[in-house]
């Protein structure tokens, strides 16, 4: 079982992390790799996760841990630790606070655990699929039932295109009531947080996802893939605050 004192360790990688962090944001000298993927590293992404990872092996030794900079050790274990030190790291590298932290800790292969931290803006948000809260106090999502009253956020139109069905997503932001780009991990901080309704990523990778699901359904949110099924292991998102909104949200996403 996932302890308390699983949890605290969590809040620990946070608050390490973010200070390792916060002294590249918004640095104009900053340097950018491009990985073999296409998508950019910095150092704060590197030494983020190294840190946690020397973390993790010292006071978790037998657990796995899974992270985007540098692969997979014992990803077999019990617990497995899932971290993406920087994620939307365009948006860091950009000096935009709209970046987080994701850690995980799954257990037998399911998250159970889930932390998104914003080390900027000092927003802390812990989940365990039960309750979320958001520097130590309780949060929820919002009410709304219906995309006309919904406040849609996405990180990006175009992997939309290329990924899912870009037609049937237009035809959601015409119908919701406001559509942003506040995006990446920041978008479901907001959704957990009570101040977006629906956030939803056309393409993922195991180290987007795994600290999602426990902060969004702890909030009392729905999360699934883009067709709606189990979003551990899922390759794409949504988020929605009400079963109802979701219901809807996954409907007009994929029309028959």
């Amino acid at each position: 079982m996932v302890s308390i004192a699983h949890r605290e360790f969590a809040v620990e990688l946070a608050h390490a992390s973010g200070a390792f962090i916060r002294p590249y944001f918004a640095q104009r000298d900053l340097a950018l790799d491009v990985k073999t993927d296409g998508t950019i590293v910095t150092a704060a992404d590197r030494g983020a996760e190294q840190l946690m990872r020397e973390m993790i092996n010292r006071q978790f030794p037998e657990h796995g841990i899974i992270g985007e900079e540098f692969g997979a050790e014992r990803p077999d274990a019990e617990y497995v630790w899932v971290l993406d030190p920087v994620d939307g790291t365009v948006s860091f590298a950009s000096g935009v606070p709209l970046f987080g932290t994701l850690i995980a800790l799954k257990h037998r292969g399911r998250p159970t655990i889930g932390v998104i931290h914003q080390p900027i803006l000092n927003e802390l948000v812990v989940g365990d699929g039960d309750t979320t809260v958001c520097n130590g106090r309780s949060v929820r999502c919002t009410t709304t039932t219906s995309i006309e009253n919904a406040t849609l956020l996405t990180t990006g139109f175009k992997n939309i295109e290329v990924h899912q069905n870009g037609r049937a997503f237009l035809t959601l932001v015409r119908r919701c009531k406001l559509h942003r780009g506040w995006g990446d991990c920041y978008g479901y901080l907001m959704v957990a947080t009570g101040r977006a309704d629906v956030m939803l990523d056309p393409i993922m990778k195991e180290w987007d996802v795994a600290a999602l699901i426990p902060v969004i359904r702890g909030a009392g949110g729905v999360i699934s893939d883009w067709q709606g099924r189990d979003p551990v292991g899922a390759h794409s998102i949504v988020a929605a605050a009400t079963p109802e909104l979701h219901a809807e949200t996954i409907s007009v996403l994929n029309p028959s």
